[in-house]
């Protein structure tokens, strides 16, 4: 499959623009940052994406189940098939931590939301890795067709996130909150 300067094109005004208008919104001071806090502005967009991403993980696994009854199949595609979904599941209980600590307002968020970032490309490794060796597959073919793309495009509109969370004021007014191991831990 190739990619037309147009496709290339399409795909700059589509991260380019957002992060244009992000880092210029990120950059201009407020007048009174102290005011800045709670979910609104951009801080509202990430709030409705990450409470979404369980909901996409879930529906990751839903929509492989075909293919993993296809898997079951060949030798050793049992392990194939519950490692893979052992690693979804487990980024599906990063992503519900991030989740609460979002909600609660856990000033761990930040560091939290960084992680599950990290683990976009660990998770992909791993399946990658696992799916090679249990099935006794070369890496390039378990790399075929669009694999690559959607853990790249992924990664990449994260990290503009994650970038977001740790220059705004707004993360920094709203993220504050101590949870109670840390509360008593800092009496």
């Amino acid at each position: 499959m190739q990619f037309s300067i147009w496709h290339w094109v399409i795909l700059l005004l589509l991260i380019g623009v957002p992060v244009f208008f992000a880092v210029r919104s990120a950059s201009k001071p407020s007048q009174n940052p102290a005011s800045l806090v709670g979910f609104g502005g951009w801080l509202m967009l990430l709030a409705i994406g990450q409470a979404l991403s369980p909901l996409r993980t879930l529906a990751i696994l839903g929509t492989s189940s075909d293919d993993y009854q296809k898997l079951m199949t060949l030798p050793n595609g049992a392990l194939a098939t519950y490692g893979e979904v052992g690693l979804l599941l487990a980024f599906l209980a990063l992503q519900v931590v991030v989740l609460v600590a979002m909600l609660r307002r856990s000033f761990r968020f930040r560091q939290l939301f960084l992680y599950q970032w990290i683990a976009i490309p660990v998770l992909f490794l791993l399946d990658t890795i696992w799916i090679s060796a249990v099935l006794s597959v070369p890496m390039n073919q378990v790399l075929t067709g669009d694999a690559l793309v959607a853990p790249i495009v992924s990664f990449v509109l994260t990290g503009i996130w994650v970038a977001y969370v740790h220059k705004s004021v707004r993360v920094r007014n709203t993220f504050t909150r101590a949870t109670a191991p840390d509360q008593l831990a800092g009496a």
